[in-house]
């Protein structure tokens, strides 16, 4: 007779990807919500936590969501899922901004913001704006191409993972 113990299979141990991003997505789908209108929230999340205004995608992402009728959860993992991006490509957006509304470069050097902000605290504010709104502008054309193109794309990958959910085929936790 066999034991019991070699009957049970070992408890598989799911990494930080799968516990952080994967368990969410699928609890959402789990819950009844849409693979359309999933994607479409994840698209949301996803580029809006990348818009070059530091602090403002969790509001702006929560605000869409629910204009749009939206899963705000989905949108608000995607939003933080993209938080890094949005680190990463803050100086990027900035110096294509500078680039393509041939505004003067960023002075990026502490000692020469430090002298700015000194002696022309207003202009360099000004300044700043200016180039914050050509960044955002860049940003809003890029999310008005890519939103529709990642929902589109992530669509039938939700769909097939909700067929996989519905077949069990993907536990929560063992």
């Amino acid at each position: 007779m066999l034991n019991d113990v070699t009957l049970t299979p070992k408890p598989v141990a799911h990494g930080w990807i799968y516990r952080s991003i994967a368990l969410p997505i699928l609890a959402l789908l789990r819950m009844g919500a849409s693979p359309e209108r999933l994607a479409w929230s994840l698209a949301i999340g996803l580029l809006i936590g990348i818009n070059p205004l530091l602090g403002s995608t969790t509001l702006l992402c929560m605000a869409v969501a629910v204009v749009f009728r939206l899963n705000i959860a989905a949108s608000q993992i995607a939003n933080h899922i993209a938080y890094p991006f949005q680190i990463l490509l803050v100086i990027p957006f900035l110096r294509v901004g500078t680039q393509i509304f041939h505004t003067g470069p960023i002075p990026f050097t502490p000692k020469t913001l430090f002298l700015e902000a000194r002696h022309h605290p207003l202009a360099l504010i000004r300044q700043l704006w200016m180039w914050e709104w050509h960044a955002l502008i860049l940003w809003s054309i890029l999310a008005a191409i890519a939103i529709p193109a990642l929902a589109l794309s992530l669509c039938p990958l939700l769909q097939r993972l909700l067929l996989r959910v519905e077949r069990h085929q993907y536990p929560i936790l063992p």
